[in-house]
Formats: structure tokens, sequence, C-alpha cells
């Protein structure tokens, strides 16, 4: 963390004092952000400060004993705290194992172009060109920190990424040499941000593991100033066979440890591979509505992917990769699915008038709004 970020945390409107342990190249990497109250106060460990408490609170007895420091006392948690604390241990694991995600050349065409769809801009250079005009960014669920990079790169002004899980660790270190960026660990629900802080808030695939989809949306919006955007994107509800299989699914694998899951993944993921090197399509007339099936030319393994089992397969990816993002659907313990008109209804419920819904893929749901500038 640069100091010179620390400016903008403000956990529940704390004035925050640093007092630095370490630093290397212009960061801080130990050391505590003190509070008016000597019992409160937040570490900040391996570059990034951390505001979780409660069950997602980081060890930190041996943090305390090298620096002399009495554990810091913490504000209640709520009662969700438990819920997600179980989520963030698929996430932290996921991205201690692949901190190269979206980072590798083979990978960026598919994930540009899949987010430049769900962002609803047609190319990489209209992408450039809209965080040209950004001042102050925050990405929330930042996994390996690919598009925290991109965006820091890009953007003029300052980009901060928020995570709960130890993907915030990932993140500082794939994106430290840049000056721009902050990276903190924290959950959104509590984000020690100022409301109206960002002209553009991003959370892509994120929302949905949180105990609370609209709540999760709705306490980001707050971070939004006046006139601002904020894009997410959240699993869209699918086709009855699909929402049974899921759910039959998850029952199983959700229990599991991460190791085994990610074993009792292969499977699924060997399924998707090769159905996906048949290269094969069929023709539909007649749409099947009640399964959610339309009408037209199908890829076999799309058609299976979408509407039975998901089991993805892109051969951007090495095999592993590919089990991971089965993985990721079937592992954390929350992972809900939502309708375009129930998200629709809470855009209406907030006030909003300007918003898409960008077609990007039958699986999630994407929207970017602007905030009524008054």
């Amino acid at each position: 963390m640069r100091l010179r970020n620390s400016l903008l945390l403000q956990p529940s409107g704390q004035t925050l004092r640093p007092e630095i342990f370490s630093e290397d190249g212009g960061h801080a990497i130990e050391g505590v952000l003190r509070t008016s109250n000597p019992s409160v106060w937040y570490p900040i460990l391996q570059g990034v400060p951390s505001f979780l408490t409660g069950p997602m609170q980081p060890d930190l007895m041996d943090f305390c004993a090298r620096h002399g420091l009495e554990k810091p006392a913490t504000a209640p948690t709520r009662p969700e705290s438990s819920e997600q604390a179980k989520t963030n241990q698929t996430f932290s694991d996921k991205w201690r194992r692949f901190k190269q995600y979206g980072l590798e050349p083979e990978h960026k065409d598919f994930l540009f172009g899949w987010y430049c769809k769900k962002l609803g801009v047609p190319d990489l250079g209209a992408l450039k060109a809209f965080y040209r005009g950004k001042k102050r960014v925050l990405e929330v669920g930042p996994g390996s920190g690919f598009n925290t990079r991109f965006i820091a790169e890009n953007c003029p002004g300052e980009v901060f990424a928020l995570d709960v899980s130890d993907a915030a660790f990932t993140t500082f270190e794939n994106t430290r040499q840049l000056d721009n960026c902050c990276v903190v660990q924290a959950d959104l629900m509590d984000a020690p941000f100022p409301d109206e802080a960002f002209d553009f808030v991003i959370a892509d695939g994120v929302l949905h593991h949180t105990p609370n989809t609209r709540a999760a949306v709705e306490a980001l919006y707050k971070k939004v100033h006046a006139g601002g955007q904020f894009f997410f994107y959240v699993y869209r509800k699918m086709g009855a066979v699909r929402v049974f299989s899921d759910n039959h699914v998850r029952e199983n694998f959700v229990p599991l440890s991460t190791e085994d899951c990610y074993g009792a993944c292969e499977g699924i993921t060997e399924l998707g591979r090769e159905l996906s090197r048949l290269n094969a399509t069929i023709t539909l007339k007649k749409p099947i509505p009640v399964l959610g099936i339309p009408a037209g030319t199908h890829d076999v393994q799309r058609l299976v992917y979408y509407n039975f089992l998901k089991c993805f397969w892109n051969e951007a990816f090495d095999y592993e990769t590919n089990n991971m993002v089965n993985f990721d659907w079937y592992h954390p313990h929350n992972a809900w699915q939502h309708t375009e008109v129930e998200v629709e209804g809470w855009l209406k419920d907030l006030g909003i008038e300007s918003y898409s819904f960008n077609d990007a893929n039958p699986n999630g749901i994407s929207v970017l709004l602007t905030k009524p500038a008054s």
C-alpha cells in the first residue's frame, strides 16, 4: 500500500494514521492503521491493509508478537459473516493456486473480449478509452488482479481493488508496480470508503457469492457518486434441468474440501472437453420453452453446458484452469442465480432510470447503470 492511498480509507468514518514497520519499493509492506481509539487498529499484511473482523479476520498472533501489539478490538460483526467466511475458503484457495489467471497471453483475447461484451463496448480500444475518462475506480472481487492491472494502466486517476479473500494478496503482487493502484482486504458490505467516493465501481461475477446479492448491489451503489457508473455481472437463473443439476451437484460438492472438489470436478471438465472436441452442431427448428432451449443451431457442448450441466471447456486455457472454472461454479457456499425481472426490480427500487442489460452470454446478467446526477 502506498501511503497516499490511505487518505481515502475511512472505515466507519474513522480517520486513520499509518504506522509502518517495513517498506519495499514505496509500499508499506507491514504496519498498522491506527484510529483515535488505541485499542482499534487495522493491520497491513503483505502490502495489503486488512479490515476484516470476526470469523474472517486473519490470524494476527504472530504479527502481534513480532511487533509487540495487543490484538485489536473489533466492531460487532454482522450475522452473515460466518456464512461469508465459508465462501472465502473457496476463493482464498482458488486465487492462491491460479495467480496468473488472465495474465497469460492466451487468456487475454477470450477474457477481455467477453468483458467488452458485458460492459457493452465494441472492442479493446473502446475499453481503454472508457477507462481514460475515469478519475477514481473501485473493482470489487479482482481475483488475480488481471483486470485491476488493465484498469490502472489505462486510468489517469486512482484505482482501488477490494477483495474479502486472499485474492487481495495475489492482486497486490500483480499490481504493485503501478503507482495509481491500491489493494485492500475487506468485506464489500463494510467497504472502508466514504459513500459517493468513486465515479466507476465494477463487481464482475462477485455479488452472487455474498449472503444476499441485492444487499450487495445496494451497498456498492452507495459508493458511486452522483452521475457515476456501476457495472455488475450476476448469475442468471437457468432452465429447469440446469437448475436441478446445479443444485444436485452443489449439494454434493460444497461440503467437500477444496482439494476433493477439484478432483470431483475432473469428470465434468473431461466431459466438457470431449464434447467440445466433437466440434459438432445440431439445429432445432422448434424451441423447447419449458426447458429454456431456443430454436436454432447449437454447438453440442454449448447446448449441454447451458441447458443440462455446466461442463466448461475453453481451448484458451489448460486443463487445470478449465477445471478451476467448474470448481468455481460448484464449490462456493453462496452462488445465487437471478432473473432479469428480479434485477430490474432492484434497480427501480433504487430509483435508477439509466441502465442497460448487455447480452454477453446465457449464463449471466450484465448490468451497466448510471447513478442519477441529483
